[in-house]
């Protein structure tokens, strides 16, 4: 979606980095707003090509909130992707 455009692909990451920590705090089923969250959350991951969590949240949508730790866990490791390739990015225009 950001045509190869590494400045948007940054801002959207960014964006989506940023609203992790809001989406995280609403995934608990004690939340009442936790379905809403993990509704957008779905999107959003599918947005920006981390179709594991999606279908994560997909799957939590489904079962219930039993399954929102599976979703805490796929968050995690989209972020943890998110850091690595902002990293690599970094890496990169050192070298360049």
């Amino acid at each position: 979606y950001a045509a190869g455009d590494p400045t948007m692909v940054e801002e959207v990451l960014a964006i989506f980095r940023e609203q992790a920590d809001l989406w995280r705090a609403m995934l608990d089923p004690a939340s009442p707003g936790w379905g809403d969250a993990l509704h957008t959350l779905k999107g959003a991951s599918r947005g920006i090509g981390a179709f594991s969590l999606g279908d994560a949240c997909e799957r939590a949508e489904e079962v219930g909130p039993g399954a929102l730790p599976e979703v805490h866990t796929a968050l995690d490791l989209v972020l943890f992707d998110i850091a690595a390739y902002q990293h690599e990015q970094a890496l990169r225009s050192l070298k360049g």
